[in-house]
């Protein structure tokens, strides 16, 4: 085997630090922004912030400087100068101030008293479990010591919603054999926790659970005995509208039938939903506004979301005077606080650039409404801005923008196109906001089908199939023709 040597060019594509350092920071939410900024601000002692993360501003010398000098040192402010507290007799005079409280209701009216132990506007009410609640009830029922006990065991058996999850015959089987549970026990500490409030708890399905509720209303409500019969025998024709059948099983006429279905669909199918409290502290900020400005609408950053970074000029003095080996960790921080500071200028620069192109392009979304909404493909903008579908698509997720017709994240004034007769396109969005607007003004009685909403578009020139209007009707949770049907 002989051994030679040879020369061979080739192209790599490598990313750098800080390109990688970039394109993370473009694909992040503004929460997750915050996070990555904390984490570095606590590892990088030269880069500083003059805001919190929540964007309230903090007292700071100086304003943002997106492109520190390094050169000078930051100059010491001098130490505030010590007040003296005012004495009382600056507020009114000495002991006349006091007097003035004397035989007045000041203290009785709230007008003065700042004591939190009495102001009751701010106390916070308790939040009680659906378990807590029904165990407080049972502990008031005059049961015996093995009646609540049961009781207690088909209350840990109810789910968040208010259903008996497992059948009484598994729950006894669960028990110790000792105890020697009857089926038949549970069953009447059962009927206890389904007298209990909220009105449908312990049901084992949701015929059960609305036949409780309705049982539980005032014995004159009219009608209510029909009602009872439909949640317990025919709810799925009551579903599906199929109101022919109900009459005809109900002997009654449409004026009775309607009264019925007003008394079934007004019932909690979740009783114990209420019970169910739901902590999450997420919420959306935008980044972009949009406003109309002597005719034209504009998109603008939001300031509230733009971290002000700059660098520590304590730290930043001390490696200008001293640039031997042993600041070598510094200026590898500062180096990186530069980029950190410069990533996040272009970070927010792009969302703008991208941001003011969709608002150009969906200009008559803003004057008209989804109806107005035009085609567009991520392609269109990474064009005319020089950049990368994917960098566009990075732009656009999970960044949001606040118009006057609401928060919209920039994801969605893109869609897929339809063809229209002229040899035009017509936005999706645009197409489901007409399905909506139809359905909107259609006659109860006699409910648009799919069928007949394809050939009203194509009288507008706008070419659809069925199964696609079948699609975005369901997308927008719209139910079929036959389950709109009113009486």
């Amino acid at each position: 085997m002989k051994q030679s040597l040879q020369l061979k060019f080739s192209q790599n594509l490598a990313l750098t630090p800080q390109l990688q350092q970039s394109i993370k920071l473009l694909q992040l939410s503004s929460q997750e922004l915050n996070q990555e900024l904390e984490t570095l601000l606590q590892a990088n002692p030269l880069l500083e912030r003059l805001d919190g993360p929540d964007g309230v501003a903090a007292e700071a010398p100086e304003i943002y400087t997106p492109a520190p000098d390094i050169a000078s040192p930051a100059s010491e402010a001098p130490a505030p100068a010590s007040e003296e507290l005012p004495r009382i007799d600056e507020f009114g005079g000495g002991d006349d101030y006091f007097e003035s409280f004397q035989g007045s209701n000041r203290w009785e009216e709230g007008g003065a008293n700042n004591d939190d132990d009495n102001d009751f506007s701010f106390q916070e009410a308790v939040n009680l479990t659906l378990r807590e609640h029904l165990l407080g009830q049972i502990k008031l029922l005059p049961l015996s010591e093995r009646d609540q006990t049961l009781a207690m065991v088909l209350v840990d058996a109810i789910n968040d919603d208010g259903y008996l999850e497992q059948s009484l015959e598994e729950l006894a089987e669960l028990l110790p054999d000792e105890l020697e549970i009857d089926p038949l026990e549970l069953e009447t500490a059962l009927k206890h926790i389904q007298n209990l409030d909220p009105p449908g708890i312990g049901a084992r399905n949701l015929a059960e659970c609305l036949a409780l509720q309705l049982r539980a209303l005032p014995k004159d409500t009219p009608h209510v005995d029909l009602a009872v019969k439909v949640a317990e025998h025919h709810l799925p024709l009551l579903a599906t509208r199929d109101y022919t059948r109900l009459r005809k099983l109900l002997h009654c006429d449409d004026d009775v039938l309607k009264v019925v279905q007003q008394l079934v669909t007004q019932l909690n199918p979740r009783p114990g939903g209420e019970f169910t409290h739901i902590t999450s502290d997420h919420y959306i900020q935008h980044e972009i506004v949009v406003k109309k400005t002597k005719g034209i609408w504009v998109a603008s950053l939001n300031d509230e979301v733009v971290p002000k970074l700059r660098i520590n000029q304590l730290y930043a003095g001390i490696l200008k005077r001293n640039r031997d080996s042993s600041s070598q960790y510094l200026m590898s921080q500062m180096q990186e606080a530069k980029w950190m500071i410069k990533n996040i200028q272009q970070r927010f620069s792009t969302i703008l650039r991208v941001s003011q192109a969709i608002v150009d392009r969906q200009r008559n979304f803003f004057e008209h409404g989804e109806v107005a909404m035009r085609p567009l493909v991520l392609r269109e903008i990474a064009d005319e801005l020089g950049l990368h579908e994917s960098t566009v698509s990075r732009v656009t997720t999970r960044k949001y923008m606040l118009t006057p017709r609401g928060v919209y994240e920039l994801k969605y004034f893109f869609g897929s196109h339809v063809a229209t007769e002229s040899g035009g396109a017509c936005s999706a969005t645009a197409i489901r906001a007409l399905i909506k607007q139809m359905v909107s003004e259609e006659n109860p009685k006699k409910p648009l089908s799919d069928n007949q909403i394809t050939d009203i578009l194509g009288k507008q020139g706008i070419v659809v199939a069925r199964r696609t209007i079948a699609k975005y009707r369901e997308s927008l949770q719209i139910p079929a023709a036959n389950q709109r049907k009113s009486l």
